[in-house]
């Protein structure tokens, strides 16, 4: 299987509502690596590492977020994978 590496930027209603904190679950169960922070623009950034159906399933997910989310837009940028991940972090 093919890995791919991407990094999202989530506009919207996104922090305050447990945004980074399910998106931590999501990659846990899709087995999917890397970090989430919230940023000072309101946005979120994450960047996943893991197999591309995995990947793909939390990109998915982005889109909608938690239950208390409203995304407005989403920014993905696909970058080189590098394995340098072996958990998923809440940055802060």
């Amino acid at each position: 299987m093919d890995k791919q590496r991407v990094r999202i930027f989530v506009t919207g209603k996104v922090q305050g509502v447990f945004f980074r904190q399910a998106l931590k679950v999501m990659a846990k169960k899709n087995n999917v690596f890397g970090w989430v922070k919230n940023l000072n623009d309101g946005r979120v950034e994450t960047i996943l590492e893991g197999k591309d159906v995995d990947v793909s399933a939390i990109v998915e997910w982005c889109h909608a977020g938690p239950a208390n989310a409203r995304v407005e837009d989403i920014e993905i940028k696909n970058e080189k994978f590098k394995g340098e991940f072996s958990k998923f972090d809440v940055l802060y």
